[in-house]
């Protein structure tokens, strides 16, 4: 185990409770992301709508940016341990119902855009109590940003593997079976952080009301430039950019002429770039310049997504899928680490809130913004855009990437 924690790209697993907890949601990480691809090629079987694949999507992300606000709060105020067992158990639920309208062959569009709606609150209480974990499960501080990589790695890995044993699964035993699997991924979570051994919880006495506590973190955010910009940065990435994923389903059958195993591949392909990027980040020395990672991020997925549009053979496009992949995953990875290393301990919690409803609130607009454009302009027209609009958006915040600073220390 020294060997191995020797290694900058592992360094975060001598701490036990992080390996449990690193362990237990990739487990579910593989589940959530079979879940994932059977629900948009279930709705697309059902409608050959893109924007009702748009709506899909807004209808699990965008609950999440309605409830961050407590979601939030919820990770700094209350035990975060409780409330991701709580948020597992709920998302087991939610899977098993999808499972049986599938099974009972009872699926209509409108039944599966509610449960994607409470699948999202789910989330939004979820994500922030475990990103904000990670400062209790590392034992030590200068871990953190590899630790975080890792954690984010987990996601890529899934991203992965899941789309395509979906779609291997959705063609030898159909999109139940996914839902049935994703369901009993979640034990993953709940046995990990039953194996932890974890500090006594001290319930905190002096609170504020949710609404002044949030304020109190946007102006935080607000006031602190270098998360500030990273939170308008990765706004402004995920309602122009990063809904590309939106029409994928409509380059497999039409574009490729294939069906859902192409599905799964594309998205596979997708998830080599995005495995390669955190490992590229997980590996990084301490204090590297995450902001000039940031913007190469920025410039590769603008880059991919120009050319994956444009090609019509599968082999070649899939490389640029995958380079498509990296910088969506850099950008993610490197926002991450910067929000949560650069944070408050009294504010980390809500400022992670913060950034997730950067994410949850615009890509959940930016796929009806995607599928509606894609309806009339076509799937290739669609992604070509998004791919010019990243290297604008890099081009913008130039300046702040390549404008020097004192880093900030994890252990603040």
């Amino acid at each position: 185990m020294k060997k191995i924690n020797q290694l900058n790209v592992f360094s975060a697993f001598a701490s036990r409770n992080y390996t449990l907890y690193f362990f237990g949601r990739a487990v579910s990480q593989f589940g959530t992301w079979m879940q994932r691809t059977a629900v948009i090629w279930v709705v697309y079987s059902i409608t050959h709508s893109p924007f009702l694949i748009g709506v899909t999507i807004f209808a699990e992300q965008f609950p999440s940016f309605l409830f961050s606000i407590p979601g939030g709060v919820a990770a700094d105020r209350y035990n975060r341990y409780t409330i991701i067992k709580i948020c597992q158990v709920s998302s087991m639920i939610q899977a098993v119902l999808l499972a049986l309208l599938v099974i009972t062959g009872h699926t209509v569009v409108w039944e599966i855009l509610v449960l994607s709606v409470f699948l999202g609150i789910i989330n939004a209480f979820d994500i922030p109590a475990r990103q904000s974990m990670l400062h209790d499960v590392v034992s030590n501080p200068d871990h953190l940003p590899n630790a975080v990589a890792l954690t984010t790695a987990t996601a890529s890995l899934a991203q992965l593997l899941g789309p395509a044993l979906s779609g291997i699964v959705l063609s030898a035993f159909g999109a139940g079976v996914c839902f049935l699997l994703n369901a009993a991924s979640f034990g993953g979570v709940i046995l990990s952080i039953m194996l932890m051994k974890l500090p006594v919880y001290i319930p905190k006495t002096v609170r504020k009301k949710v609404v002044a506590e949030f304020a109190e973190g946007l102006a935080y955010v607000k006031n602190t430039p270098s998360i500030g910009l990273v939170v308008v940065m990765t706004a402004a990435i995920s309602l122009l950019v990063l809904p590309y994923n939106t029409v994928l389903p409509v380059f497999a059958k039409i574009i490729f002429k294939g069906g859902a195993s192409t599905f799964g591949y594309i998205n596979s392909f997708i998830g080599i770039g995005a495995v390669s990027g955190t490992i590229f980040l997980a590996s990084r020395k301490p204090g590297g310049n995450l902001k000039r990672i940031l913007f190469l991020s920025a410039i590769l997925l603008g880059v991919g997504l120009i050319c994956f549009s444009q090609i019509k053979f599968f082999p070649l496009a899939m490389v640029f899928a995958a380079v498509a992949g990296f910088g969506a995953m850099g950008q993610y990875t490197a926002s991450n680490i910067m929000v949560q290393s650069g944070s408050d301990p009294a504010m980390r919690g809500r400022a992670i809130g913060i950034l997730l409803m950067a994410i949850f609130g615009m890509s959940p607009l930016g796929s009806l913004i995607t599928g509606a454009v894609s309806e009339r302009f076509g799937a290739p027209a669609t992604v070509l855009g998004q791919g010019i609009i990243a290297l604008i958006i890099a081009l913008v915040f130039i300046r702040f990437l390549f404008r020097r600073e004192k880093v900030v220390s994890a252990q603040q």
